[in-house]
């Protein structure tokens, strides 16, 4: 006989309630909670639950529930948890009829003892899973020798403290545990008020440590400090300088300005009779908007903090004695409104305008300096030009003893002339001024001069057209006469290969007429190996080359010199 599947399985209860410690380790039971099925088939069991990853089944097989995660009772106080049992695999592989039953179990999580008395008001941390809460602690004033009655007024509030485990919520009791040495307060143990004993006498601060402790748990322990200042009395409190203030502002950010003085900030001040010392001025005096947010005052200055419609705002300003709370209102009136272009100003679009103009003047200033960079680089071009025709035309004078100023050089032929005799000295003989002619002679394309010829010299050369053409001056356009000068003229055109010879001709310091008759008295067959030549065989001589003769009569012996200029 075959058992056919027909009886769905059976939970005992529909509903099922737990309690839960929330100190319970990760996997620690909750409880097993199995179903029955009349046919005998195994049974596959899934849980579902409102916390998930709160609790979990053993296995598919096992209807055993464990914790899964740390409980917190702060956190999660009640799971509801639903259990389903299938008498066929969960994903079965073929078409057999199957059944399923389910039930319900009430998770209750226990609060555990775990946690110190909290004082109130505090800031909650958690840290690490655990749940912390921190005090900032409790302050407060009495005056010098004079007895408080009744609790002190502390802030933020009177000295109060809760169990940290709010689903056990055990009573406290308070004590100092160090501070009052003088013996000047006492501490209520039930409440935690705290009363003065008899009056301060020394203007100081007292902090005190007081201690909460859970009655039933005394091992439930927290502490917190009271802060307590001994002042003078105060006789005055805060005044403000004016019952009403206004102002107006424009923009978030901005500060308020005073309506009532013009092109002023609008300043909010307030006085202390207190202290006649120092003018009224107490140090100790705050300022805030009473029940606003959308001002704030820094020294006295008022600043709108938000973007605000137009619109007049009537508000009140708080001055505030920091040492008594003291404190003192005045009406405060403030206008909002849009930015106005003062007469005379500029709008955007004459801003628009000017950065426009400037724009143009900063392009036209571009073109200008690459302009002219391109001049400088042109001119630079032009000056090494100038540079290089400049050393060319000092190497001319490197074959006869190197520069002088300009373009001058020395012919040490005539450094000795001591006379007219002394023309044929040896030096001359060394082939010098030849190497001088042939510098010159190599860049004739380049200097040239156009000195017109001589008409002493060009009569002469006329008496022998067929062998001699017209004389030029080297030095002048005409024949020098002066004192310490000698002349010397080359035939414009000489043939290299007639090695013609040029003739120097010293001039005496005797008159002219008596210069012209020495010369033709001189006859040409007496010039010998010791007068001095100039030959030149390579090239043609050009005009305008002048040899400068210094006379010896008038210059020392190391001044002599022959120069010759372009």
């Amino acid at each position: 006989m075959t058992n056919v599947n027909d009886n769905p399985p059976v939970f005992e209860q529909d509903v099922y309630h737990v309690n839960v410690n929330e100190m319970s380790p990760v996997d620690t039971s909750v409880g097993t909670y199995a179903a029955t099925d009349l046919d005998g088939q195994p049974l596959y069991y899934t849980l579902t639950s409102d916390t998930p990853d709160a609790f979990k089944l053993s296995s598919p097989t096992s209807p055993t529930i464990r914790v899964q995660t740390p409980l917190d009772y702060d956190k999660v106080k009640n799971v509801q948890l639903v259990l389903y049992a299938q008498d066929t695999p969960l994903a079965p592989a073929n078409t057999e009829p199957s059944f399923t039953a389910s039930t319900t179990i009430m998770v209750t999580i226990v609060d555990v003892d775990n946690r110190p008395p909290w004082f109130q008001p505090c800031t909650q941390y958690e840290i690490g899973g655990v749940l912390i809460c921190q005090s900032s602690g409790y302050t407060g004033r009495v005056n010098l020798n004079e007895l408080e009655t009744g609790a002190l007024t502390l802030k933020p509030g009177p000295v109060y403290a809760i169990d940290g485990d709010s689903g056990i919520n055990e009573e406290m009791t308070y004590s100092f545990l160090s501070g009052d040495t003088s013996g000047l307060f006492e501490i209520n143990p039930n409440t935690g008020n705290i009363s003065m004993l008899r009056p301060a006498t020394v203007l100081e601060t007292i902090s005190l440590t007081v201690l909460a402790r859970q009655k039933i748990n005394s091992y439930q322990v927290s502490s917190t400090t009271v802060t307590v200042s001994v002042q003078v009395k105060s006789l005055h409190p805060p005044k403000f300088q004016r019952p009403q203030y206004e102002g107006s502002v424009t923009a978030m950010g901005t500060m308020v300005m005073d309506l009532t003085i013009k092109d002023k900030p609008l300043l909010i001040f307030a006085t202390d009779d207190d202290y006649t010392t120092t003018g009224g001025l107490n140090p100790h005096i705050t300022y805030s908007i009473k029940d606003g947010s959308d001002f704030t005052i820094i020294d006295g200055y008022l600043f709108m903090t938000k973007d605000l419609p137009e619109s007049t705002l009537h508000l009140q300003v708080v001055a505030t004695d920091t040492t008594n709370d003291d404190s003192a209102t005045a009406e405060l009136l403030v206008k909002v409104t849009s930015a106005i272009i003062p007469s005379g100003g500029y709008g955007p679009g004459d801003m628009a305008a000017v950065g426009a103009t400037l724009g143009v003047l900063l392009f036209i200033c571009l073109v200008v300096i690459v302009v002219l960079i391109f001049n400088i680089q042109r001119g630079k071009a032009d000056w090494k030009k100038i540079y290089e025709t400049s050393m060319f035309r000092s190497s001319l004078g490197q074959a006869s003893g190197g520069q002088k100023e300009g373009i001058q050089y020395t012919n040490n032929a005539f450094q000795n002339d001591d006379d007219s005799d002394s023309t044929g000295s040896g030096s001359f003989r060394t082939g010098e001024p030849r190497k001088t002619a042939e510098n010159f002679l190599r860049y004739e394309e380049i200097v040239k001069s156009s000195a017109p010829p001589h008409d002493d010299n060009a009569s002469q050369a006329s008496s022998d057209k067929d062998s001699e053409k017209e004389v030029k001056p080297i030095l002048t356009k005409e024949r020098r006469m002066d004192e310490g000068y000698k002349s010397v003229w080359f035939k414009e055109d000489i043939d290299p290969n007639a090695k013609e010879e040029v003739v120097i001709i010293p001039d005496s310091r005797e008159s002219d007429s008596d210069s012209d008759e020495e010369d033709d008295e001189q006859p040409s067959s007496s010039r010998d190996d010791d007068d001095p030549r100039v030959v030149f065989n390579d090239a043609d001589l050009d005009s305008g080359l002048g040899v400068k003769i210094e006379d010896p009569a008038e210059d020392s012996e190391d001044d002599r010199s022959l120069t010759a200029d372009l």
